[in-house]
């Protein structure tokens, strides 16, 4: 398993962070299911507009190919006028997983 991590600020005078994880639940999260070897995603926020999204992918080359498709910087697109500044990301191989129960997901 491959994790895509992303690190992005938005400017909270412009969206709320609750309503940056709305939009991100009604516009990208849909797409996100349907790209291929997709399994799972993380947002983490804080009150200050920070966040970090990791996304889980059965292999590498599905971690890379919706970013060679143009999937990845058109869901970026979604939020390019709440940056703060342009989003990191970073790929890891997936060495150690465990997952609580999450409610409210």
């Amino acid at each position: 398993m491959f994790a895509r991590v992303t690190i992005v600020e938005v400017d909270p005078v412009r969206m709320s962070p609750a309503a940056a994880v709305a939009r991100f639940k009604e516009l990208v999260l849909p797409e996100l299911r349907r790209q291929q070897g997709y399994e799972g995603v993380y947002v983490l926020d804080t009150p200050e507009g920070k966040g970090l999204l990791i996304s889980l992918w059965a292999t590498q080359e599905a971690a890379q190919s919706n970013i060679a498709s143009g999937y990845y910087e058109a869901q970026l697109a979604k939020f390019v006028t709440v940056f703060r500044s342009p989003p990191g990301r970073e790929q890891y191989e997936v060495a150690l997983a465990e997952s609580p129960s999450v409610a409210n997901s």
